[in-house]
């Protein structure tokens, strides 16, 4: 009996080590940064919706503005999106809200444009709502964008069922597509002063989705180098590393040099803030450099107010001298030629 009891112990933890949920090797994960051409992109939402559930809605899914947009981008050589997801909208309608997904990615296809989703947020508005979202406020950043799923929900859920329903299903459905680059399971957690309350939700969504396996690596970006405990499990946990950085290029160049220590595959999933030096002449040149990859906060001006600064609205809605992210105005034109040239000039160049 005891040896009975000691082999299936035995078998137990082998298999266990074995089992979907362990974390990339660093060799799987360099082998798979090896086979992209240098990632770059933007975050994207269309110009017609002010956040995630106006974009993804059955009533307000506005695949022929995204056709266009994403045209723009690819006319300037990029090759990727980060787009994010909600969870209220597949509750609403999952069916609907997953056809809306392959029809998303289908058009992005035809613009040679991979996908990286994004499943949680813990960025600005606390309470979400299905239906009809807001008008812009006039001159305010973000001011419809909602967070996934919201607060207290973030805490009173994070053991839910039907958020572990939703996280794999999603992954489920779409974990061998290949237009998908990699998921990106919450962003900035602990953001909105959260702190440490967001840890049980980001534990379950990297179990859960390590419970799916998908063949896409899995990932959730650094953000704020005082959240101390987030940043280790996010660190530890992720198959690449990923993170934002707003600051000047001598700050992040020092941060990308304390990333490398992971001996991971490194990705900058938001950069981009005008008014704060962080542009695509110093920021986009460095990632080239560094081969890492480069995905900038936002693309076409639009209705997320993102061409205005972080808590400095204009309430006038007038212009800013300089705009904060995005690239296009609405018609296609840059906002800034030169931009583009460089933007054009470094993704014509393989890493």
């Amino acid at each position: 009996m005891k040896k009975t009891l000691y082999t299936l112990i035995v078998l137990v933890l082998f298999f266990g080590s074995l089992s979907a949920q362990d974390r990339w090797s660093r060799k799987k994960a360099k082998d798979w940064y090896e086979k992209q051409d240098w990632l770059t992109g933007a975050n994207f939402i269309p110009s017609t919706a002010i956040n995630q559930l106006e974009m993804w809605q059955e009533n307000t899914f506005d695949p022929k503005t995204i056709d266009k947009e994403l045209g723009f981008a690819e006319g300037i050589g990029f090759n990727i999106m980060r787009v994010y997801l909600h969870s209220l909208v597949y509750k609403a309608d999952k069916e609907g809200f997953k056809s809306r997904i392959k029809e998303y990615l289908e058009i992005a296809d035809s613009h040679n444009i991979q996908t990286i989703f994004v499943l949680f947020d813990d960025v600005w508005d606390a309470s979400p709502k299905i239906g009809k979202q807001p008008d812009p406020k006039p001159g305010t950043h973000n001011s419809g964008w909602v967070q996934d799923p919201g607060y207290p929900q973030s805490v009173d859920m994070s053991n839910s069922r039907d958020l572990e329903v939703y996280v794999k299903d999603i992954l489920s459905t779409f974990g061998n597509d290949i237009r998908i680059l990699f998921w990106d399971l919450y962003n900035e957690p602990g953001n909105n002063d959260k702190g440490n309350e967001s840890m049980a939700l980001l534990e379950n969504v990297f179990k859960w989705a390590r419970e799916v396996n998908p063949s896409q690596p899995i990932s959730a970006g650094l953000w704020k180098w005082s959240l101390k405990d987030l940043n280790t499990f996010q660190a530890l946990h992720s198959d690449i590393i990923t993170y934002h950085c707003y600051d000047e290029p001598q700050n992040h160049n020092r941060i990308i040099e304390l990333l490398k220590t992971h001996g991971r595959p490194m990705i900058c999933t938001e950069y981009m803030a005008r008014t704060r030096n962080n542009t695509f002449a110093n920021t986009l040149t460095l990632l080239h450099k560094k081969n890492i990859g480069a995905i900038n906060w936002g693309l076409v001006k639009g209705k997320t107010n993102t061409i205005y600064a972080w808590n400095t609205p204009i309430e006038s809605g007038e212009e800013p001298i300089e705009w904060f992210h995005d690239i296009f105005r609405k018609d296609g034109t840059p906002y800034r030629q030169d931009e583009v040239n460089l933007i054009k000039k470094l993704n014509s160049e393989l890493k």
